[in-house]
């Protein structure tokens, strides 16, 4: 019967999953919030259903009861997340709201399933967050001379960087963390959000014509430290980030093609300079006939993908932990070996839809400071996502970031929720400024 059960059940995930995704694009097709309610309703229900349902099952396979208590303690929280936003912001943007739960629930499912203990703490760390960041669209909104501040925000951000290559522990290699307290925290993580915004700052209010060597320079300085700290997905995503905001800043296509081949170069670079880059090369070239050494993460990766087919094994019929690092930097190869294929399609969709609304929300800024910001984030959250999964399927060779709100990971999971309230804030001043004429939500 449990196995009629867990049969069955992955076809109906994979129809509601899809429902969900299809439901994050179709909100686009309406300018009324009120034709856009019964979509968000939609997605709630098709989001309560999956959580609940993927918990059941895992329940009915192991028969561990403090799976339903967890279950019933996240499931409370989600939906206390989400009213808590419609009654403290009227104005959000409900989608970025629905999708942020609906990320971090299937985060939980797949991390209970791996790892109940890492999935508790991830809960834990969650928890802490969404306090912490459900006041920053407020604050935000009060505090509107954050943009003064970008000499600050630089030399902060450029600070952790120093002091993570200077007091920081190598781990393999490379220099992430810093332990305050007895917490680790990986400072790159933090400062990306800060690095956006002083990379605002420097392009619109400085006056000078060197404000683009300025932003040249302090982008520099912080790809230098962490290319020095060995911490190279970062690096990646600093530079691209600030490529794109320094082309939507000035609107000149030299820089960004010049961007581009200075990427380009320094991967060339960084492929000469340092060991584990070509060992990740050579892995991603052809990681069958290294299957027995750097090969074999991303072979058990695609064996996983491979093996799930379109609608998956079921929960708790694959074998995920095979692959070292599962419940990190591959945790996308397990939810498709699991939930299958059609379902990761549908999940990447979710964090489309993310990118999207937060370029939608850049696009409506007069003011350009705030429109880097969003873009900056966006950038941040899209070429993370990319990195994650290119990496996992053999796109593209692996870079060791993770997957924003799905992926294992304290700091990770911190800034993702920082990054999403960060966007709320400045959605809910754009409507507060130009919405009253233009319509509503998008």
């Amino acid at each position: 019967m449990v196995l009629i059960f867990s049969v069955f059940s992955k076809y109906i995930l994979t129809f509601l999953i899809a429902v969900y995704s299809i439901q994050c694009f179709s909100v686009f097709r309406h300018r009324e919030e009120k034709e856009r309610d019964g979509i968000y309703l939609w997605q709630n229900i098709a989001m309560s259903l999956i959580y609940l349902i993927s918990f059941l099952t895992l329940y009915l396979n192991t028969k561990d009861a403090d799976l339903l208590n967890f279950y019933g303690l996240t499931q409370l929280i989600l939906w206390a997340v989400i009213l808590l936003y419609r009654f403290m912001y009227p104005e959000a943007s409900k989608l970025l709201v629905n999708n942020m739960c609906m990320l971090m629930s299937i985060g939980f499912v797949i991390l209970a399933r791996l790892n109940f203990a890492k999935a508790k703490k991830q809960f834990i760390v969650a928890l802490i967050s969404i306090g912490m960041a459900i006041v920053i669209p407020y604050i935000l909104k009060k505090f509107k001379r954050l943009r003064r501040f970008y000499i600050l925000l630089a030399a902060a951000g450029i600070g952790a960087l120093v002091f993570v290559l200077v007091f920081s522990t190598a781990i393999n290699g490379s220099k992430l963390n810093i332990k305050i307290g007895g917490v680790s925290f990986q400072a790159s993580e933090f400062v990306k959000i800060i690095f956006v915004f002083s990379m605002a700052g420097i392009l619109t209010c400085m006056k000078s014509k060197y404000r683009v060597l300025t932003a040249t320079i302090v982008a520099g300085i912080h790809v230098l430290l962490l290319v020095a700290s060995k911490d190279l997905g970062s690096a990646i995503i600093f530079f691209i980030v600030y490529v794109i905001m320094l082309f939507v800043a000035t609107g000149n296509l030299l820089y960004f093609i010049g961007g581009l081949l200075g990427a380009a170069v320094s991967s060339a670079a960084g492929f000469e300079l340092f060991s584990h880059v070509r060992v990740r090369v050579e892995a991603w070239r052809d990681p069958l006939s290294n299957i027995d050494n750097s090969g074999y993460q991303i072979a058990q990766s695609l064996f996983a993908i491979g093996t799930g087919g379109f609608t998956g094994l079921g929960l708790t019929e694959g074998a995920p932990e095979r692959i070292p690092v599962v419940e990190a930097d591959f945790i996308f190869a397990a939810i498709s070996e699991e939930f299958g294929v059609l379902f990761g399609i549908c999940l990447i969709l979710i964090c489309v839809s993310c990118f999207v609304m937060f370029m939608n929300i850049a696009m409506r800024f007069n003011d350009m400071f705030y429109k880097l910001v969003a873009v900056g984030l966006a950038a941040t959250y899209g070429f993370q996502v990319f990195l994650t999964i290119g990496g996992v399927t053999k796109f593209i060779p692996l870079t060791g970031v993770t997957l924003p709100l799905v992926s294992y990971g304290s700091n990770s999971i911190m800034v993702s929720l920082i990054m999403f309230s960060v966007i709320q804030g400045l959605y809910i001043s754009v409507r507060s400024s130009n919405d009253s004429n233009e319509g509503s939500e998008v």
